[in-house]
This record gives C-alpha cells, sequence and structure tokens, in this order.
C-alpha cells in the first residue's frame, strides 16, 4: 500500500512545471503570429488610397512647421516666410532633414529626414499651392546623360571653390560648410542650384542654364560611380591631406630607419 502511493505521489507533475509549459506554448503562438503577420504585411501591395493630399499637408504643416514659419506661411520671429520659396526647396529641405531645424546654429545639419516620402510631397503641395515657387525640373535635366566634360569645367568654375573640386565639401567661415556632394542625388543637387539653400548663391538661368544644370549633374553622377585607381584616397582633399600624410608617415619612416642604422651601427 505504502509503495503503490509513492509510485503515484512520484508521477504527480509539479505546479512550476505546468507554468513553464504555459509560457513556452504562449511564446510559441506569438512567434508563429508575428511571422505570419511580417509575411503577410510583406505581400501587401500600396494601393493609391494611401496617397496624401494637399489638404494633409496642410495639416503636417501646421502641426510641424507653423510654429516658426506662421500659419500664413509669412514668417515669425523664429523663421523665415516661404512666399517664393516653393514646392523644389520645400522638399530638399524637408527630404535633406535640415528641417524641422534640430537647434539654432550657423547651419543647419543634414540628418535623417522626420517625415515619409508621402508626407514630405503632400507638405511641399501644399506650400506650394499657397506660395509658388520654383518646382521640380523634367526628367531631362536629371537623366545625367549631359556632358560631363562641360559639366566638370562649370563645376570647376562655379563651385570647386566650396565644394572642393572633388565635391568633397569644404569649410567656410563662422562654422559655415559647404557639404559633400558624393552621395546627393540628381534632384537635389538641382535644387541646391535654384533655390541656394544656406550660404549657396542661387544660380538662374542667366549664370547657368537648365542645359549647363544637367552637365554639372551628369558630372556629379559620374564621380560618384567612378572607381578610384589605385592609392588612398586620403578624403579626395587634394595636397593638403597628400602633404600631411607624408610629413607624418614618410618623414616619420625615415627617422625611424635613421634611429635603427644608428643604433646597429653602434
Amino acid at each position: 500500500m505504502a509503495r503503490e502511493k509513492k509510485r503515484r505521489s512520484g508521477g504527480r507533475r509539479s505546479p512550476l512545471a505546468a507554468a513553464a509549459l504555459i509560457g513556452a506554448g504562449l511564446m510559441i503562438t506569438g512567434a508563429v503570429y508575428a511571422g505570419a503577420s511580417a509575411a503577410f504585411a510583406a505581400t501587401e501591395t500600396p494601393t493609391a488610397s494611401t496617397q496624401l493630399t494637399v489638404e494633409d499637408g496642410e495639416k503636417l504643416f501646421t502641426a510641424n512647421c507653423a510654429t516658426c514659419h506662421g500659419l500664413d506661411l509669412q514668417g515669425t520671429a523664429n523663421g523665415p516666410s516661404l512666399y517664393g520659396v516653393g514646392e523644389l526647396a520645400a522638399e530638399f529641405q524637408l527630404s535633406t532633414g535640415r528641417m524641422p531645424l534640430q537647434m539654432q546654429g550657423p547651419q543647419a545639419p543634414q540628418k535623417e529626414p522626420q517625415f515619409t516620402e508621402d508626407q514630405i510631397l503632400a507638405m511641399a503641395s501644399y506650400i506650394q499651392s499657397v506660395a509658388p515657387g520654383p518646382t521640380y525640373p523634367g526628367e531631362h535635366t536629371l537623366d545625367g546623360k549631359g556632358d560631363v566634360a562641360n559639366g566638370a569645367e562649370l563645376f570647376r568654375v562655379n563651385c570647386a571653390m566650396c565644394h572642393n573640386v572633388s565635391a568633397a565639401g569644404g569649410a567656410l567661415t563662422e562654422g559655415k560648410y559647404a557639404p559633400a556632394l558624393t552621395e546627393t542625388s540628381a534632384l537635389h543637387m538641382y535644387a541646391a542650384m535654384v533655390t541656394g539653400p544656406q550660404n549657396m548663391p542661387v544660380f538662374g538661368d542667366m549664370n547657368l542654364s537648365d542645359e549647363d544644370k544637367r552637365d554639372i549633374i551628369s558630372a556629379l553622377l559620374f564621380q560618384q560611380q567612378a572607381v578610384p585607381v589605385g592609392g588612398f584616397s586620403l578624403g579626395n582633399l587634394g595636397p593638403v591631406s597628400e602633404g600631411l600624410f607624408v610629413w607624418i608617415f614618410g618623414i616619420g619612416a625615415l627617422v625611424a630607419i635613421t634611429v635603427w642604422i644608428t643604433a646597429k651601427s653602434n
């Protein structure tokens, strides 16, 4: 009788084992559900109904931009007027993350955009509807099939003094700088030339025609895709970085060899 009672007690499950079994079941169920949801979302195609309207852009502008630029886009003490800016400049500033401004400083830095592409286009369309200005160029201007040689010469004459001849960017005065163009899109190159953001001058048709702008864009796109031929690029900063490299490593190596030879001879 005692042996039978002992056998029954030995086969009884612990309450902790039951709790662990339930927890494992919940985790497996959650993992299967999450995987199925992700697979369904990946196969789901967006529809035209997801596109935002000008009214949506007005709501986004009111919630995120009106504090500085005013409800009527005429500006405040904290931000300039947007009249005449147009959708091209608005798309540039929002897509590069320069706006909304993170903090006051010599220059608005480029960062990750805070809005989706649809939201940016909606706000740009709203600004264009209220305060018209420069708009998007045709595909011909951005196709990258212009005269690369002429574009490189135009860039050297008009842009290289700030952006560096290799488009690697450079420092300006009072904490300002010209950004690198090594990853800039064709649209944003055009927008910068037309709207003159930050410290950049505006290049109107009297300075650079649309064909000239197309050539410059083509030259920069060609340079982005070019494969470096031999050696280190050293930031593509020209003789300054190259001379510094020679002074530190080249002459340093000669001094080290001289010291070693002297020590061996003694």
